[in-house]
């Protein structure tokens, strides 16, 4: 079965507390453990981005229930895309709480991580959200 990579962004429906992500992202990891998935997700100041690889109908299902989660709005999906390999082979899911610091350390994803996303507005191209969960999954 060939892979593929869906990659969205969405803002959450209120600041999310550590314990609240941390459940978010256990849940995450069970689920995608057993369904063959992996990536990366990414919160700061009330935004998600996250990438998910595996195989179409899974990430596809795994999509839907994302888009039902109340615990955010506005989903937009930005990429899906065939893949030769995935770029996060051994995270079921990899997290990351951005900071201050990195976001100070990343001046050119500012737009993608501070205030309420808004793609259009920077002209998100997949290229660029997928560099964005590239570098801070290092």
């Amino acid at each position: 079965m060939p892979l593929y990579r869906l990659i969205y962004v969405s803002s959450a429906s209120h600041q999310m507390s550590d314990a609240e992500l941390q459940e978010i992202l256990e849940s995450a990891a069970s689920h995608n453990t057993s369904d063959g998935i992996t990536g990366m997700l990414l919160y700061a100041d009330g935004n998600f981005m996250q990438v998910l690889e595996g195989e179409e109908a899974v990430i596809d299902a795994t999509f839907v229930r994302i888009c039902d989660d109340r615990r955010h709005h506005d989903v937009l999906l930005i990429e899906k895309e065939p893949i030769e390999q995935r770029d996060f082979p051994t995270w079921a899911m990899g997290f990351r709480k951005l900071t201050s610091a990195d976001v100070k350390e990343n001046a050119a994803f500012i737009p993608f991580i501070k205030g309420r996303f808004d793609p259009q507005q920077f002209g998100v191209t997949p290229g660029i959200v997928a560099r964005i969960l590239k570098e801070f999954g290092r």
